[in-house]
């Protein structure tokens, strides 16, 4: 399981913030829409310009009041640089063991990449505390309640790539716990007042789900 920070703040608002091409210098202002428009998980991938250095300040910033890590991590050393600025969040493309293994003696919450439910089951023997379900647009909701099915019941399934504030509720429904949101919710360069207004689009779309 999450840690008990990353289970409350799933609960809250379980949005995924992915600030793909985002620099340290922009960071604080889209971050803080973010956060007051209800996101708790900020992820910055490390294919971004300096992003140890801008997930070093939001974690300063931000820190107690949500869960800042990165995204597109592939390496231990990856892991141990996260470990040192203090992140809290490893979210992975993929599922190597290594590197799983490695962000979880770091203390950090791990969501790997997963497609298939080999990659799954691999993943979370390896000790991964949930699954991201990499690309989702390509797995589908239906793709995803079949895994669902053999997966522990209690498992977080964040589905990633391609998740929309239109077809939200229909990974919902399908089991998902989180929601990676990327492109449709930040593209490198957009201003923070862009960020928010796409922001409020999914949150209003997450709490428009019934029940």
């Amino acid at each position: 399981m999450p840690s008990q920070d990353c289970m409350r703040y799933l609960e809250e608002m379980p949005l995924i913030a992915i600030l793909r091409g985002i620099r340290p210098d922009e960071a604080d202002a889209i971050v803080s829409e973010l956060i007051d428009a209800g996101f708790r998980l900020i992820e910055v991938p490390l294919n971004s310009p300096q992003p140890f250095d801008t997930i070093a300040r939001l974690v300063e910033r931000f820190g107690d009041r949500a869960l800042i890590g990165a995204g597109t991590v592939t390496t231990t050393g990856d892991v141990a640089e996260l470990k040192r600025i203090g992140a809290r969040l490893q979210v992975m493309p993929h599922a190597d063991a290594e590197v799983i293994r490695a962000g979880v003696e770091a203390g950090m919450d791990v969501f790997p990449g997963v497609m298939t439910p080999t990659e799954a089951f691999s993943a979370l023997k390896a000790g991964a505390q949930a699954l991201k379900i990499f690309p989702a647009n390509l797995v589908g909701p239906e793709g995803i309640k079949a895994m669902r099915s053999v997966l522990p019941p209690d498992l977080v399934i964040a589905p990633t790539g391609g998740v929309s504030a239109d077809n939200l509720a229909d990974f919902a429904k399908a089991g998902a716990r989180g929601f990676g949101l990327g492109s449709g919710l930040y593209k490198a360069g957009q201003d923070a007042a862009t960020v928010r207004r796409a922001a409020d689009a999914y949150v209003a779309a997450w709490r428009g789900i019934p029940g």
